[in-house]
């Protein structure tokens, strides 16, 4: 088998992990929780906050203000996919998410969220 094609089945055969990470403020300790389907995508992440189009705009200010060496990313958890008929990953890890949300509160000055009104 060539090259390509070997190259090309062990990216189909990678699995893919979903779960829930941090970007982690290193001055303040601020943090942003933020979830998804592919932890390999985080890269995009970093690539947003180096491109100045982070949605968060407090996330993007201090980023901005303190350079990328001041902050973390890290996997906080992994979601633990079930094999299972009606599984929903998607709905899972929202629940993922606001367990390390209610966790670690970052709200205010602990953080780059709003809390929602209940």
């Amino acid at each position: 088998m060539n090259r390509k094609k070997e190259l090309k089945m062990q990216y189909k055969e990678t699995k893919i992990q979903a779960g829930v990470y941090q970007i982690k403020n290193l001055v303040n300790g601020k943090v942003f929780i933020g979830s998804t389907m592919n932890f390999k995508t985080l890269n995009g992440k970093k690539f947003e906050l180096v491109a100045g189009s982070s949605t968060n705009k407090q996330l993007q200010k201090e980023w901005n203000e303190f350079g990328k060496d001041q902050f973390m990313i890290e996997e906080l958890e992994t979601l633990k996919v079930k094999e299972e008929p009606y599984f929903d990953a998607k709905r899972e890890l929202k629940k993922l998410e606001e367990k390390w949300l209610n966790e670690l509160s970052p709200y205010g000055e602990r953080g780059y969220h709003t809390e929602k009104i209940k």
